[in-house]
């Protein structure tokens, strides 16, 4: 029998900043007094995030909607109502008070629904703040702004949630409880997720087996090179060298005849099938990289070796055996261009011991980055960086970027907008699927994302350079909506200084290529916050041609 303890359910408040910070930064200069956010909120119970808009009632999955994570998430209590009273309840408003098209921005929005919704399921309303939100903030053009973007919201929601009289005909049906909902995404992510990731798997151990029969290639020419300098090969031998050749010849004379055999296609062994592949892999990612925009990288700033053998004087006496192997791979995957398959198992370990080991100096990691933001251009550093998907050792340091002392944030910044020089390493950086870090989750592209905002709108004019190169980068690829929107507000407010020109170009190009990802909420934004765009006209015939494009959609 369940007990009253196991039967309570948490509800909880997500509440979000409708202007994600601006509201707080810049209303005393557009409104005239000081406003902390623009709130809307929704109850979060039995699995789900219930909020109110235009369509009436609706529901996601929590943090779902297009707005993404709350801005404060609050615990309002426990209910012991079991899920089935909820819902009629839940009902019971979709058809009366909170029934489609009684919303209204001033006097009845998603605000006095979860307040209602409260104290039904706690018996205490939502905090004052929320609700005594001054309506001469919602009259001024931003409230029009706001009123489209909660009619918007319902995009994202579950339209069998939508509750209205069309679905309450079918109501006493049995329905789906929201846990089942939850499992059927959880199993859906994972079956997608093992997809993907066995195709990766895939496509890494067949790159790994080409690097690996180079090698032995090299090695076996290097060995035959010896025996016939030696003076020991002789065309009637019947020793390991010639067994070999004669074996060559026969497999070649045997692939001849199948050719022959079958209208000159042959099935192809494993390893000439994975030639094969590696061929067309490598055709396709060049006729992708002749097609699309170049990347803004940093190529020829680092003297490599010399910062190498400084960061060998640093570590000296401070590795243990293992790390001086790692050294040594380092070296050879950097100075002598080897390919990744250099690097060991052990690799990023020691790489993580470099970026995370305090009681080393700063130089230390300074060094280090710089080193990697070299190898980031090369076209096989995909294969180090999938090593890292399990530990996230690289994205999880990247992350903290804001607390990391400014002569570490420079290269960190640079390795990033570096690893757009080629395909595979700058569509990881897109990577949206998730892991725990710390108290949030967070994934590839949010902390991209997180690093070129603060790179751009840091002090220092060299990381605003590096700020700016990873916004365009983005901007040439294809990113999400919500990332088009963060982008776009850090730009905004970049333009609010006196950039140079050619990172004025690299914005107003991404400023652009924005409006065409997200055509409803990135004008909005440069029409709310500013500055217009003309603001730049007459810099340069290249930016002048950028202002035309960003001006046509705000038209």
């Amino acid at each position: 029998m369940e007990s009253a303890e196991d039967a309570k359910t948490t509800v909880e408040l997500y509440i979000y900043d409708l202007t994600k910070g601006l509201a707080s930064m810049m209303s005393i200069l557009v409104m005239g007094q000081h406003v902390e956010g623009i709130w809307h909120t929704a109850i979060v119970t039995y699995g789900r995030e219930y909020f109110f808009g235009p369509s009436g009632i609706q529901s996601v999955r929590p943090g779902g909607t297009r707005l993404g994570a709350p801005y404060q998430v609050q615990k309002l209590g426990e209910t012991y109502l079991p899920y089935s009273v909820f819902f009629e309840y839940m009902c019971g408003l979709g058809t009366s008070t909170f029934a489609p098209g009684t919303y209204n921005l001033f006097k009845h929005n998603c605000n006095s629904f979860t307040d209602e919704v409260s104290k039904f399921l706690v018996g205490e309303g939502i905090p004052r703040y929320i609700l005594d939100l001054p309506e001469e903030i919602l009259k001024a053009p931003i409230g029009q702004e706001i009123r489209r973007l909660i009619e918007g919201l319902g995009s994202n929601a579950n339209k069998s949630f939508i509750v209205d009289q069309t679905i309450l005909e079918t109501r006493y049906s049995r329905e789906r409880s929201p846990e089942f909902e939850i499992l059927n995404e959880a199993i859906e992510r994972a079956r997608l997720n093992s997809i993907a990731l066995e195709e990766r798997r895939k496509e890494i151990n067949d790159k790994l087996a080409k690097k690996d029969r180079k090698k032995k290639k090299k090695k076996k020419e290097k060995k035959q090179k010896g025996s016939k300098d030696s003076g020991t090969s002789d065309t009637n031998s019947t020793g390991p060298s010639n067994c070999a050749h004669m074996a060559e010849s026969e497999s070649a004379v045997s692939m001849s005849e199948m050719q022959s055999s079958n209208g000159g296609s042959a099935e192809l062994l494993p390893s000439d099938r994975v030639m094969q592949m590696e061929e067309e892999e490598k055709k396709e990612q060049e006729e992708k990289k002749r097609r699309r925009d170049p990347p803004i990288v940093f190529k020829d700033l680092v003297d490599v070796r010399g910062e190498y053998q400084a960061l060998t004087k640093l570590l000296d006496g401070k590795l243990n055996e293992e790390e001086r192997v790692c050294m040594d791979e380092l070296r050879q995957y950097v100075l002598e261009n080897e390919g990744s398959w250099a690097l060991g198992d052990n690799f990023l370990n020691f790489v993580g011991r470099i970026l995370y080991d305090k009681s080393l100096a700063s130089d230390t990691r300074v060094k280090l980055l710089n080193i990697l933001s070299v190898a980031a251009l090369k076209d096989d550093v995909i294969l180090l960086l999938h090593q890292d998907r399990r530990e996230h050792i690289i994205m999880n340091y990247a992350f903290h970027i804001d607390r990391h002392p400014p002569e570490e944030q420079l290269p960190l910044a640079q390795f990033l907008a570096n690893m757009f020089e080629n395909l595979s390493s700058s569509e990881w950086l897109l990577y949206i699927s998730e892991w725990q870090h710390q108290t949030q989750n967070i994934s590839n592209i949010s902390v991209t994302t997180k690093v070129a905002v603060h790179s751009l709108l840091s002090n220092s004019v060299d990381l605003q350079i590096r700020g700016a190169a990873i916004i365009h980068n983005l901007a040439c690829k294809e990113v999400f909506d919500e990332v088009a929107v963060e982008l776009t507000m850090a730009l905004l407010q970049y333009f609010n200084g006196s950039p140079a020109e050619e990172q004025l170009y690299a914005c107003m190009k991404s400023l652009a290529r924005f409006i065409q990802i997200s055509g409803q909420d990135v004008p909005q934004l440069i029409q709310m916050i500013g500055p217009e765009p003309n603001k730049f006209r007459g810099t340069s015939e290249r930016i002048d041609e950028q202002i035309d494009q960003v001006n046509q959609k705000l038209r």
